[in-house]
């Protein structure tokens, strides 16, 4: 059996809200959003933002 999977686009509104987040965990965090977006990427097509603070928590305890 095969599975196909459906690559549906986010909308305008949901990557809005997306990159607003991430904007707003970077500053929150002092880190870039470069990072913040390497981190939710990694996480999977929707992270929440406590999903995305726990990975920022334990990068930083790396440091």
């Amino acid at each position: 059996m095969s599975q196909s999977k459906t690559n549906s686009a986010p909308t305008p509104a949901e990557t809005e809200a997306l990159e607003e987040t991430i904007a707003y965990l970077a500053k929150r965090h002092r880190v870039s959003q470069a990072i913040v977006r390497e981190i939710a990427r990694k996480l999977g097509s929707s992270p929440e933002r406590s999903a995305i603070e726990r990975e920022i928590a334990r990068g930083k305890s790396r440091r």
